[in-house]
């Protein structure tokens, strides 16, 4: 059985690049998708879900060098189990995580929007090595 999740949303955070004791390289990032719609009663709503999302080997050196904060992206991955956690103000919360199996670079390196196909990259967690001719800007 196999399920997939594709999100587009924007970092709420630069990119943190570790490594595995095995010299494996990971990338963590949070990725908000907000959600707009107009209420029975005229007036503009908005919902926010935030998601962690995990890029591993690849894929996650080529996240760290190019994302930042506030930058919009596609991501296509699995979700995980969702996990339980208490905050610091004692309230119950739930994190969504997602490994990224694929990110696209959306809209331009400063926030903007551009022509997509143009910006966008893909880099699949197992998939053929990427060179810096690869990446469009």
């Amino acid at each position: 059985m196999y399920q997939q999740i594709t999100l587009v949303g924007n970092l709420g955070n630069d990119p943190e690049m570790r490594y595995t004791p095995n010299g494996i390289p990971v990338t963590s990032f949070s990725l908000a998708v907000s959600r707009r719609w107009t209420g029975q009663d005229g007036q503009p709503q908005e919902k926010t879900l935030w998601f962690r999302v995990t890029a591993w080997r690849k894929l996650a050196e080529t996240a760290s060098q190019y994302l930042t904060k506030g930058r919009q992206v596609l991501v296509v991955g699995e979700l995980e189990e969702p996990r339980t956690f208490t905050d610091k103000n004692g309230a119950v919360r739930v994190s969504l995580d997602v490994t990224a199996n694929e990110i696209r670079f959306l809209g331009r390196a400063d926030g903007g929007h551009g022509d997509l196909a143009s910006t966008s990259t893909t880099a699949a967690a197992g998939g053929p090595a990427m060179s810096d001719e690869d990446i469009p800007f």
